[in-house]
């Protein structure tokens, strides 16, 4: 809880998950960050396994926006110490995220 928020969904190494009633919290490794391509629909796929229904992040690309937006899970823009963001979404300050937020493949590594 004393991390920052990874400013990349789809390459992030770990989500939190949170009840927001009782705050208690658990970590799941994200293990599609490494895929070559795909790894935000990935990652859109393990949380709605875990049943998620909001996602706080930095960064959001189309193909993860569309298939989150599509499960209607809500998206939220939040940077910082992500006890900070927790705390800020539970107050219902924190924006939602309505488009992608870079383009497509924007967190995909580069080949040597």
């Amino acid at each position: 809880m004393d991390s920052e928020v990874d400013s990349r969904f789809g390459r992030c190494a770990y989500f939190i998950i949170m009840d927001t009633d009782t705050h208690e919290h658990y970590t799941v490794e994200n293990t599609g960050r490494k895929a070559e391509e795909g790894a935000g629909i990935q990652a859109a796929q393990l949380l709605v396994n875990e049943g998620v229904e909001a996602i706080i992040g930095s960064n959001m690309g189309p193909n993860a926006f569309l298939s989150l937006n599509y499960l209607n899970i809500s998206l939220y823009s939040g940077s910082g110490k992500i006890s900070d963001v927790m705390d800020q979404f539970i107050q219902g300050k924190l924006k939602k995220i309505n488009a992608a937020t870079v383009p497509k493949k924007s967190g995909q590594f580069t080949r040597k």
